[in-house]
């Protein structure tokens, strides 16, 4: 894995200081690629090595544009000083204040409220002063950025303003460059806000597990005093009382209750809880008491993994928002050159320089970018932030905006479109074997897999009272089985293909293992071949219940456009085809290996269009690598699968996957509209200004009032 080093960057909070950071930063790492931001945490990451001399030229030049980068920690501890918190708000309200007392002044001096307001008269020398006030409240953290784009010469919204600001100082219109200065750093504020209500929305999360927990003495069964969360190992016992938070991800022991997973699921009814179900931290025990073994560490829980993500998925940029970035950096200095422009040829010809200067200067602040500029990444970060609270985990805005193009989506069947809780419903005895040696082989070989039909397996061992040791020397062989050593001869186990590679001519006069295996399967039933070396010792039929809300979730997954939905699955056909004709689907095909899963996934890509694939086995790891999307059940699913995967869904409901594709739409949808009324704002004003008809403060107003506007059409999805 590549090494990273991440910096905590004092006042990160917009799209616009990502631009500044990377066209400042860029050049000391070597290239921009190597950059990515994590808005919600304010953090800058540079992936690959750094040298000290490098870090020390980053924090330098992160100085010159006004922000601070230190080397990252998880906290912060007394570096969030109340300044820093609070510095760029409290100077805006300064500035805002400032415009307001030198308006009245003004007024108050004689010349009236109208004439003050459109700055008629002599403007006193104290308005001149609460004016200059104003200035400087506002372009506190701009001027910084300003001079680094010049230096670099990287025209950006923070040139745009000064320029515009200084324009209007020379034009002698005090009051409108008071007002744009401090409404700029009113529309920068709306953003910082608009970027912390989402990170609100996630950082929530971190209050949902107690930092601390009661564990139980093993040996008087009592619980001592609370211990940090961070301090207990796995295999500990937990006690968790109604009405407590689950402090760690475990299984229950001893106790039953019922247990709200909606932080971590999304799934408002509450789960039921006995013995041997999984408990995840965060969730609320409402009932009874629990006692709880420790399955995952403080930093390895669900809710751990859940938060990283989430952090994660900010430094993967949508195209949308790539796309907006690139038109940014074209469409700025082509701004400013066509003010320029205007403010020196115009005047060669008609005359009235400072009429037309004050166009030019009309001109730069229309060309302010920031309405469209922020219309993507509020988009994106609000739409990750939804997602993740509805139990749906995208790993970046790019992986957000493909299911609203999808045109297929395939799907493995155990875990998937099953329940994933199979059950031994038949056990057949072959060539002198009896039924409970054919269990404890199999017990043997699957006492240490994941796999579903492997506690399918060991819950009908254990039902049946069957002894077995532990196989040794076991290798997983991905979609077909499990071979290993068993009292000193070879053992196997697997499926279909399995029994036709590993059985001999069988037992003169006796059943075809085959033979067998082809009736069970045409039963619907997946089928499972145990034997030692060159024979089948018998088979085990093995029933896994359709998911109730699968069918609901593929007929509005045709409701919402998508064309084709096909199965794909390393069991049987006849198990596949009774699956696929139960749920409706389009094409069924069985016996398919890791390698051909992935075939299949190109084939449809191929042929119909963007395809997502949706699994949780670790077989279906490289499907889900090779897919337009892929997505992971999250809760059963394997951590292969999971880590592969670009989409988690955090509770194992299928109906998740149709609101997937229809929030990823209305995300897309909301970003085009920002886009689009960003864009038309500006063209309107284009002509106004052309036209003698805008003033400084009335274009200001109007890019701030759409940067209000657009925020508040992405917070929607929040919602």
């Amino acid at each position: 894995m590549t090494r990273s080093t991440a910096y905590r960057v004092t006042g990160l909070d917009c799209a616009e200081e990502v631009r500044a950071l990377k066209g400042a930063v860029g050049p000391v790492v070597g290239d921009e690629e190597r950059l990515a931001f994590d808005l919600l945490r304010g953090r800058m990451i540079i992936r690959g090595p750094v040298s000290t001399a490098e870090s020390r030229r980053i924090r330098e030049v992160v100085a010159e544009i006004g922000m601070e980068a230190t080397p990252w920690s998880e906290d912060p501890g007394e570096t969030e000083t109340w300044w820093r918190r609070r510095g760029r708000s409290a100077l805006c309200a300064v500035s805002g204040l400032a415009v307001a007392l030198g308006v009245g002044l003004h007024a108050a001096g004689g010349a009236g409220l109208l004439p003050a307001l459109g700055g008629g008269g002599q403007v006193p020398l104290v308005s001149r002063l609460l004016y200059l006030g104003a200035i400087a409240g506002g372009l506190r953290w701009v001027l910084p950025r300003a001079w680094s784009s010049l230096r670099r010469r990287a025209a950006d919204m923070n040139l745009l303003m000064t320029v515009a600001i200084a324009g209007a100082l020379i034009l002698g219109e005090w009051l409108e460059a008071a007002t744009v200065a401090f409404l700029f750093a009113l529309a920068l504020e709306l953003e910082r806000w608009s970027i912390g209500r989402a990170r609100r929305a996630i950082s929530s999360l971190l209050d949902l597990a107690p930092p601390t927990a009661r564990v139980v003495d093993e040996r008087s069964g009592d619980t001592g005093t609370s211990t940090p969360v961070e301090e207990i190992g796995i295999g500990a016992r937990i006690r968790v009382r109604p009405g407590e938070k689950v402090p760690l991800d475990g299984r229950v022991c001893e106790g039953r209750t019922t247990v709200d997973e909606s932080p971590i699921t999304g799934e408002s009814l509450p789960s039921a809880k006995e013995p041997g179900d999984p408990v995840y931290a965060g969730t609320v025990n409402r009932d009874g008491t629990l006692e709880i073994e420790v399955t995952r560490a403080a930093n390895d829980t669900t809710l751990a993994r859940i938060i990283r993500r989430v952090e994660e998925a900010q430094t993967r940029r949508a195209p949308t928002e790539r796309w907006v970035d690139r038109f940014a950096r074209v469409y700025t200095p082509l701004m400013m050159a066509l003010a320029a422009v205007v403010a020196v040829v115009p005047p060669l010809v008609f005359g009235d320089f400072a009429a037309w200067f004050y166009r030019a200067l009309v001109l730069l602040v229309i060309a302010c970018p920031c309405a469209l500029v922020i219309s993507t990444p509020v988009s994106v970060v609000a739409g990750l932030a939804r997602a993740a609270r509805a139990g749906v985990l995208v790993q970046g805005g790019q992986y957000l905006e493909i299911p609203a193009t999808l045109r297929a989506i395939a799907f493995d069947k155990t875990g998937t479109l099953t329940l994933g809780e199979p059950r031994v419903v038949q056990v057949v005895a072959l060539q002198g074997h009896d039924e409970a040696e054919v269990l404890a082989i199999a017990a043997a070989l699957e006492c240490e897999s994941n796999h579903p039909l492997a506690s399918a397996v060991l819950e009908e061992a254990r039902r049946r009272a069957v002894d077995f040791a532990p196989a040794t020397r076991t290798r997983e062989l991905r979609g077909l089985g499990i071979v290993g050593t068993l009292e000193g001869r070879p053992a196997w186990i697997g499926n279909h293909r399995f029994v036709i590679q590993r059985s001999g001519p069988g037992e003169a006069g006796g059943p075809d293992p085959d033979e067998l295996a082809a009736a069970m399967e045409g039963q619907g039933r997946s089928v499972v071949a145990v034997g030692e070396e060159d024979h089948v010792c018998g088979l085990l039929a093995v029933a896994d219940e359709i998911r109730p809300e699968a069918r609901e979730a593929i007929r509005q997954l045709r409701a919402s456009g998508v064309e084709r939905l096909e199965l794909l699955t390393g069991d049987n056909q006849r198990t596949a085809e009774c699956v696929a004709a139960a749920l409706g689907l389009d094409a069924a095909r069985s016996e398919l290996l890791p390698e051909e899963k992935v075939e299949a996934v190109r084939r449809l890509q191929a042929e119909v269009g963007p395809t997502a694939m949706v699994g949780d086995g670790i077989n279906d790891a490289p499907a889900l690598a090779a897919s337009s999307v892929g997505i992971a059940m999250g809760v059963r699913g394997s951590d292969a699968a999971i880590e592969t995967a670009d989409i988690a869904l955090m509770t194992d409901e299928l109906r998740r996957l149709p609101w997937l594709v229809r929030h990823s739409r209305r995300t897309l949808n909301v970003i085009r509209q920002n886009i689009i009324f960003a864009l038309a704002v500006k063209a309107a004003f284009l002509l106004l200004a052309a036209a003698g008809v805008a003033t400084l403060w009335m274009a200001i107003a109007a890019d701030m009032g759409a940067s209000l506007l657009v925020i508040a059409n992405a917070l929607r999805l929040l919602r």
